[in-house]
């Protein structure tokens, strides 16, 4: 499933090919008609994202909604000579079309969610978000207050979006070893100053990851030479890499399932919670 900075991408990448035109607006497949020929030759606005969720706005205050779920792609094409027949089970497609060599569309296909919404449904829906490491409005306190009063694992609690927002399965498992912290150490036994260094951790990476595109959660110390010269090569220090040699200490990276995720950790760089020595 995309992380949070894939969705701050595309609603930026969304926002510039669209904002402040008149779009075509279609559902080729035939999921988002009705909605399609209500905004059809309308004038987008602006593009946003909180957390894995997605809004374009269009004039009137008419907001299409989007959640990408496990399968979803949302395809932007600029500059092209003629816009293609739209190809497989394409739910939206956006148009803005300038002639020959200037059009620009967009394809959504196999998201989850793909809706129209009132700004008083978004705010509804918002507010059951937790907050977005990537939103200049965020507040990190009001995921604190559910983490310290819950004793479910921290693992399992920066994976619930109504406790942090857009954090997936990569993000999860990197930031846990980055800081030593036990996956399975319940959120009632973190201290707020480790809370408070892996939020600003978070934030960091979650805007790397939007600035290049990839994520890059590694420290520049634990890479080999050749990954350090190629910026774009996936590198991670537990994420997928179960049974192969932590990157830090050499212990074989653990799997197994939790909430129905692989959750990937260093038994050695991230020992086991013991209550007595809170950290």
């Amino acid at each position: 499933m995309p992380e949070g900075h894939t969705l701050h991408r595309l609603a930026t990448a969304l926002g510039q090919a669209f904002a402040g035109h008149q779009v075509r607006v279609s559902s080729p497949q035939g999921r988002f008609a009705e909605s399609a020929a209500l905004l059809d030759r309308r004038t987008i606005e602006d593009a946003e994202s909180w957390g894995k969720h997605l809004w374009v706005r269009f004039d009137a205050d008419d907001l299409v909604h989007v959640h990408l779920g496990l399968y979803g792609r949302f395809d932007l094409l600029d500059g092209v000579e003629v816009v293609p027949p739209p190809v497989g089970q394409v739910r939206l497609r956006l148009v803005r079309a300038h002639g020959a060599g200037s059009n620009v569309y967009a394809d959504l296909r196999g998201a989850t969610a793909c809706e129209l919404q009132t700004p008083e449904q978004r705010e509804a829906l918002v507010a059951r978000l937790g907050p977005d490491p990537l939103r200049p409005d965020a507040d990190p306190d009001r995921a604190w207050q559910r983490i310290r009063r819950s004793r479910a694992p921290i693992a399992g609690l920066l994976m619930d979006q109504s406790v942090v927002s857009g954090i997936g399965n990569v993000y999860r498992a990197e930031l846990l070893h980055r800081h030593r912290v036990d996956p399975f150490r319940p959120g009632t036994s973190l201290r707020p100053g480790r809370w408070t260094g892996m939020w600003e951790d978070l934030v960091s990476l979650m805007a790397d990851g939007v600035r290049t595109g990839v994520i890059r959660t590694v420290r520049a110390e634990d890479l080999t030479e050749a990954e350090w010269r190629d910026a774009a090569a996936w590198v991670s220090y537990v994420y997928r890499r179960a049974g192969e040699p932590c990157r830090v200490c050499g212990t074989r990276v653990r799997v197994r399932d939790l909430q129905g995720r692989n959750l990937y950790w260093c038994s050695r760089c991230q020992p086991r919670f013991r209550s007595r020595a809170l950290q």
